[in-house]
């Protein structure tokens, strides 16, 4: 694994421990962290990149981060968030298929 991807995979990390802390103070509910993701997604989408016509192996890499950061929100319990890997493969469950997988 290349530095880049441990220093994504730490951040990630970081990032869903701080939503699980947010959640179990009250300061944000989860569904307040689910909205924020998906304007966060929306605004990906609107951006000037043609999403449409990226690779498809393009788009899971674009998504991968707000993926794993539902995922982690959705799965959270009262003390920490699932392993990295486990999120991962999460993620790896929930995409769509290729075209050419169908």
């Amino acid at each position: 694994m290349n530095v880049a991807s441990l220093q994504v995979e730490g951040l990630l990390m970081a990032i869903a421990s701080i939503n699980n802390t947010l959640v179990h103070k009250r300061v944000l509910s989860i569904d307040d962290i689910d909205s924020a993701l998906r304007k966060a997604e929306a605004s990906l989408i609107n951006e000037e990149r043609s999403y449409q016509e990226m690779s498809p192996s393009n788009r899971d890499a674009f998504w991968f981060s707000i993926r794993l950061l539902q995922l982690a929100n959705n799965a959270q319990s009262e003390t920490d968030v699932p392993p990295f890997s486990e999120l991962a493969k999460m993620v790896g469950h929930t995409k769509e298929p290729y075209n050419n997988q169908m």
